[in-house]
């Protein structure tokens, strides 16, 4: 249980923190200024609908489920601009109060002003600028919830209050509504999988519990592990997708450095300004010598201390390990294999998404910080010697990250398409192939927002290439399509593929469509065409089954996870306030 006025601290704290780093953005929540993320993976639109690509049996692997379902179903009743802003907000202040409780719960002696300076720096630190500025909201939806499940583990091993028989069943339902919370994406749910074995080994709570607490993690992954075996999208990747999307050493700090530092993702563009200089060299040094105090106060308690931090140190170890060994040539290049041979594999390749799993200890070693300076000098001055050694380095993480973090309004033109067009006569095929797009409406490339706008399934090639080298096959349906369209975009031959709409992006129609094709739709920057006559090549009833049944069986976990954890603060405020 959290002492009632700890709360108080960790939310004023997280969503502090959080207002600072999103301002550009927050008015949205509240229908003023503009609403809609789209910049790089971050592509929020008015509405997602469900269609075959949706559910994750499309044209490309089921890497976006059941992030891009549970938009479409809460889309129908709230603005989808809304929602992606209201998710990667809470996530943000759920992060810093999630990881504050959980080091208040191992390390008590901090004190309030250990959680705080805790929350504080779960929520401002490179790993989270980073995966901002790649537009990965989901996935820190993800990052959030890892303390939280800690914490409800810890719960678990507590003997329920006399009277309520149920309140091991309550627990046991939030806990698995937290494993479907950081389910959004298939790499949350597997950084949760990771993080609750890590507390089960530490803290057993019984086979029975435990068996069903691991059936409700399954049921957490089951949208994209059951869709994954039924899509006929490539499930495997190049093995020069390591290379690509392994971990960047950043200035002055190598491979050690960056794996310390929480930062190191792939992507040079999506980095804070002040981490593509030498300055990300202080910013580490500062964070590690607080981690350093933290390790120091904790070894010298090591007889007190809960199992679990030492399970949290190891996890931390481990982690810190194979990061450093994903950046050596042999270790590559089995990395490599798997990628390339094993479905699913993809999720290994991006190695700083792994990163996460060191925060739990930074988090228990920042609190452990503070307690041991609080023995010297008064919490406020611990506090803040804490927020100037971690804050300060990072400043442009305020205001959307720089500036870069910032919201758009889609021009009518795409309202109107996607307006046009039904779910039932065809898919929608994209001209020029390809899905990354720059418009002039968005600051930085993205994702095309079609495949999430439209009502009817949009055929996306997802071939991505880096260097000229294809890391990403396109699917054999999607590359026909680019085929078709490439050599002219025949009607016919588009009909025959299952196309009843091509989507022109630029003032260059295919030759054949534009000359026999039946223009519905001519905007600004849009074009519309209707195909005749498309065959149905939408997926198999059977699959579309097992896929919408997984999504449900996900969403009821989520669901009563939230109930339970409306009937677990309910019972406290009962017990708290009764004589």
């Amino acid at each position: 249980m959290t002492p009632r006025r700890l709360l108080p601290a960790l939310y004023g704290t997280s969503v502090a923190a959080t207002a600072v780093i999103l301002a550009p953005v927050l008015p949205g929540l509240v229908g003023v200024g503009d609403r809609y993320l789209l910049y790089r993976d971050a592509v929020s639109t008015p509405r997602t609908h469900v269609t075959d690509t949706t559910l994750g049996i499309g044209d490309l692997p089921p890497r976006a489920v059941p992030q891009d379902w549970f938009l479409a179903m809460v889309s129908s009743v709230v603005d989808g601009g809304i929602v992606v802003l209201a998710v990667l907000a809470a996530a943000l202040v759920c992060a810093g109060v999630g990881y504050g409780r959980l080091a208040a719960r191992l390390v008590p002696d901090a004190g309030h002003t250990g959680a705080a300076a805790t929350a504080l720096v779960t929520v401002w630190n490179p790993y989270v600028a980073e995966r901002l500025l790649q537009g990965h909201w989901s996935l820190l939806a993800g990052y959030a919830a890892l303390g939280w499940i800690l914490v409800a583990v810890l719960d678990l091993r507590r003997r329920p209050p006399q009277g309520e028989p149920v309140a091991d069943t309550v627990r046991i339902l939030q806990l698995g509504g937290l494993l479907a919370v950081a389910g959004l994406t298939p790499t949350g749910s597997v950084l949760a999988g990771i993080v609750l074995a890590t507390a089960l080994l530490a803290r057993p709570i019984g086979r029975r519990p435990t068996a069903v607490v691991a059936a409700l993690w399954v049921l957490s992954t089951l949208p994209w592990l059951l869709t994954s075996l039924v899509t006929d999208a490539p499930t495997t990747s190049a093995a020069a997708g390591v290379d690509a999307f392994g971990l960047r050493s950043e200035p002055w700090l190598g491979p050690v450095g960056t794996v310390g530092s929480l930062g190191g993702i792939w992507n040079a563009d999506a980095v804070p300004a002040s981490r593509t200089i030498g300055w990300a060299a202080v910013a580490t040094i500062c964070l590690l010598l607080v981690v350093a105090v933290g390790v120091g106060h904790l070894w010298r308690r090591r007889a007190q201390l809960d199992p679990l931090v030492r399970a949290i140190a190891v996890l931390a170890s481990v982690t810190a390990i194979l990061l450093l060994l994903s950046t050596v040539g042999p270790v590559r290049t089995g990395l490599g294999f798997v990628v390339e041979h094993v479905g699913g594999g993809g999720l290994l390749r991006d190695t700083q998404k792994f990163s996460a799993l060191l925060v739990p200890a930074v988090a228990v070693c920042v609190a452990a910080a503070v307690a041991a300076a609080r023995r010297r000098v008064p919490s406020g001055f611990a506090l803040a010697a804490v927020a100037l050694l971690v804050v300060a380095p990072l400043p442009d993480l305020a205001w959307g990250v720089g500036g870069a973090v910032r919201a758009i309004d889609y021009p009518d033109e795409w309202r109107q398409v996607a307006e046009i067009v039904p779910p039932d006569r065809g898919s929608v095929a994209l001209w020029p192939p390809g899905t990354v797009r720059e418009y002039p409406f968005a600051r930085d490339p993205s994702l095309d927002p079609a495949a999430r706008m439209m009502r009817a399934p949009v055929v996306e090639s997802g071939e991505l290439r880096v260097d000229g080298e294809v890391i990403d096959p396109s699917g054999e349906h999607a590359a026909d399509v680019t085929r078709a369209l490439e050599s002219g975009g025949s009607p016919v031959a588009l009909a025959e593929l299952g196309v009843g709409w091509v989507l022109v992006e630029n003032d260059s129609p295919p030759a054949q469509l534009a000359e026999s094709g039946h223009p519905v739709f001519d905007g600004p920057s849009l074009r519309l065409y209707q195909v005749a006559g498309p065959a149905d090549r939408s997926a198999d009833v059977a699959d579309r089954v097992i896929a919408t049944g997984a999504h449900l069986a996900w969403a009821a976990l989520l669901v009563a996870g939230l109930i339970s954890a409306g009937v677990g603060v309910a019972r406290t405020t009962r017990r708290r306030t009764s004589p």
